[in-house]
Order: structure tokens, then sequence, then C-alpha cells
């Protein structure tokens, strides 16, 4: 049974009168008479009793009018939201961020997506990166914005900037009086790092030892917040990528560039390699480049 064939039967069913249903469906009469057949012989049975007078249901066509009807409004309501979802007049996009993205430049990109698309519901997974990536690959957000996870064929990676560390000393440290510092002097003191293993201090330990230079880690937390909160109480000194100086300096630490060596890491959109985004997921992505490609001005500040 095709739709073309149920609006066909609904019509002559309303008007038991196959020159007017032909004119509500825009039909000939043979093109009618022809889909009506069709259908019947689809189904297996009679749906109308025709004289040379009048036109009339049998049971099994009554059945098929109360039916149709529902089925045939489902249809028209179902073709009108994916119209619009397609047009962008409504619909929702889910997307996961890192907290450090989420809750500094990210509002910049959504300002720009809202402003143009206000009917689009945007959902926000504010989670650890790896969380980020997992969430993605699982299919359960479309796209998400995470440090580069390395080489997929699962996964589709959208650099957007890259990111340094930042040191994150306690208030009046010796060292919180210069702009700037190398790891060498950051890690003559206690560290506190993420804990393994994450992507983060995974990589910061690998540039690190290339140096030959080991943190000498006397705590580590789960969460970036946690370990700023454990430097501003001073316990000791940490390095988290530069996304991060807002909040850093929000729990009371001072934030100091990182040198000798430079070490950072690609943030970008990341997306499943073998499936379609939707449109509103689509156009949020095309925003996302637009808003902090790598040849516009650096979004993040030292």
């Amino acid at each position: 049974m095709t739709v073309k064939q149920l609006r066909a039967f609904l019509a002559v069913a309303r008007t038991l009168n196959f020159v007017e249903a032909g004119v509500l469906v825009h039909l000939s009469q043979p093109a009618l008479s022809l889909a009506i057949k069709k259908l019947e012989e689809g189904l297996g049975g009679a749906l109308l009793t025709r004289t040379t007078r009048t036109v009339s249901l049998t049971p099994e066509g009554h059945k098929l009018y109360e039916l149709g009807q529902r089925l045939l409004a489902e249809w028209d309501n179902a073709e009108e939201e994916l119209q619009q979802r397609f047009s962008l007049q409504r619909g929702k996009v889910a997307l996961a961020a890192m907290p450090s993205f989420a809750g500094t430049l990210l509002p910049h990109g959504l300002l720009t997506y809202r402003a143009r698309y206000s009917n689009i519901r945007v959902e926000v997974h504010d989670v650890i990166a790896e969380r980020v990536v997992e969430m993605v690959r699982e299919g359960r957000i479309e796209m998400g914005i995470t440090f580069d996870p390395g080489p997929s064929n699962e996964l589709t990676f959208r650099p957007l900037f890259d990111d340094s560390f930042i040191g994150v000393l306690p208030p009046g440290h010796p060292l919180s009086s210069f702009d700037d510092i190398t790891w060498s002097q950051l890690l003559q003191y206690d560290f506190i790092a993420l804990q393994r293993p994450s992507g983060i201090r995974l990589m910061m330990e690998n540039q690190l030892a290339l140096q030959g230079l080991v943190p000498r880690v006397i705590l580590d937390a789960h969460q970036l917040v946690t370990v700023g909160r454990m430097v501003a109480t001073g316990l000791g000194v940490g390095a988290v990528p530069s996304l991060c100086r807002q909040q850093m300096e929000e729990l009371g630490s001072r934030c100091v560039t990182l040198c000798e060596p430079s070490i950072s890491r690609s943030v970008g959109v990341l997306t499943r390699s073998r499936y379609q985004l939707s449109a509103a997921a689509s156009e949020l992505r095309n925003i996302l480049i637009e808003t902090f490609d790598q040849s516009s001005d650096t979004m993040t500040s030292d």
C-alpha cells in the first residue's frame, strides 16, 4: 500500500463518487480506478462495492477508512516535521564538550547559532575529554568538542585551534611574580595532576619525558576543577590547558605561560565517520568552525 493509493481510496470513501474523488486527488478517473485496483490487489480483497450508479464501502473498506485517516494524518505530520527539520525551523541537536570549552568558548558559538536558528533546541553535555570521545563513538550524541583523540577509522576530527599548557600556582607562590616560566622551574615543586589514564596527563608526561623531565606528583584528581582547588589551597602546583585559565583564576590560582618546552594539543570537532549529521548538527558544526577556526584569531589567551 502506497501513500498515493491510500489518498485515492480515502477520497473515494469520503465522496463515494469517482469523479469528485479524482478532482480532490488530482487524478483522472482511469488513474484513480487503477490506484484503487492496485490497492485492493495488494491487500487481498475488495474495499469498494461498485454498481453503475452507486459506490459503497465493504466492511474491510470501512475499517481501512477508519485506519487510513489516522495513518494519513500521522504521515502528513511526519512529512511536515521533517520538512521543518531540514529547513531548520524545528529540531534538536545534542553535543558533548569538555567543561573547559563548554564554560568558556562554546557560548560564543551558540550565540551565533541561536541568532540564526532560534527554534532549534541545543542539548550540551559537559563531560571530560575522554567521555566526549566515548559518547560520539557510541552514537549518544552527534558531535563533540574535545582534544584530538588520534587516528581512528570510526571518528573524524576537524581541528579548530591549538591549546597550550599553562602553569597553575597557589597565591603568593615564589614563581607567581613571573608572567612566563619554564617547565623545569615549575617541576621543582610538588605537582598535582589529573588521574591516569587521562589523555591530558599522558600527553603531558610523554612530552616532558622527551626533555628528561618528570613531575613529582603528590596528588591527582579526576577533574581539572579539583586540581585547581588543590593548587589554590597551596597543596602544590599544576599545569592545565589554557582553556582552563578563567576557571583556575576564579578558584584563586595564579596562571602563567609555560615554555621550554611548549606543549600544546589540538582542540576540534569530533563526529562519526560513517554517519551523516542532521541538518541542525551540520549547521552547528559549520558555525563552530567559522567561529573558532585556526585561520581566525586565537580564541584563547595566555
